[in-house]
């Protein structure tokens, strides 16, 4: 079930970004860490990285920077927890409907779900997915790559994309909304297609 917040929790919730926001280029690395541990926050990383950008193109690159990094402290961060909660954990935010199918998504393509989520600036349930790679036990290296390798275009191009369109940047990614999906759709398709080769690659050469 979806928890709900009071207006008021809201509203001291949203003054406490508000003043991180005030921050500049360290407040987007400790929002980054807040919002990739799973903390619900109004704005988000992807909109203050843009604003930064375009306010200061000369510092896009160390806002990418910072946004990375941050977000992969609060990555690992949920990442361990999970891990450390195990299945109680897991079945806990994964009883809806909604959670139940990210977790079947997740057994069936694995740390692919965590790239694509991670990677895609069109809304998808990122969180849920980490949860899923801890609790089920992947292995924190493998895990901590397909974070940083999603993580890097994602910022990079959202920097980059803020100090040459300033506040344009973000309409221009609402109105290709359907064009980055299916990108993302074609990528998962491909790496999932080569995942599957390396597989029986591997099967027919250690046959049982």
């Amino acid at each position: 079930m979806k928890r709900r917040y009071s207006p008021s929790y809201n509203l001291r919730l949203r003054k406490f970004v508000d003043s991180i926001v005030a921050w500049g280029p360290p407040g987007l690395f400790v929002l980054a860490i807040l919002d990739s541990a799973g903390i619900p926050l109004p704005g988000g990383v992807d909109a203050l990285l843009i604003l930064l950008s375009a306010a200061s193109p000369a510092q896009a690159a160390l806002c990418a920077g910072l946004a990375i990094a941050g977000s992969l402290i609060g990555c690992m961060f949920l990442y361990w927890v999970a891990r450390r909660g195990g299945e109680a954990y897991l079945a806990r935010h994964t009883e809806s409907e909604r959670g139940k199918k990210v977790r079947a998504w997740f057994q069936h393509y694995g740390l692919l779900t965590v790239f694509i989520s991670a990677l895609s600036p069109v809304f998808m349930p990122t969180k849920l997915f980490v949860i899923c790679a801890g609790a089920l036990g992947v292995r924190p290296m493998p895990f901590f790559l397909t974070v940083l390798a999603a993580r890097v275009p994602r910022y990079i191009a959202l920097a980059y994309l803020g100090s040459q369109m300033g506040d344009h940047a973000g309409a221009y990614i609402k109105s290709h909304a359907w064009h980055i999906f299916g990108v993302l759709v074609v990528v998962f398709l491909l790496l999932f297609a080569a995942v599957k080769f390396v597989d029986a690659r591997k099967a027919a050469a250690h046959p049982h």
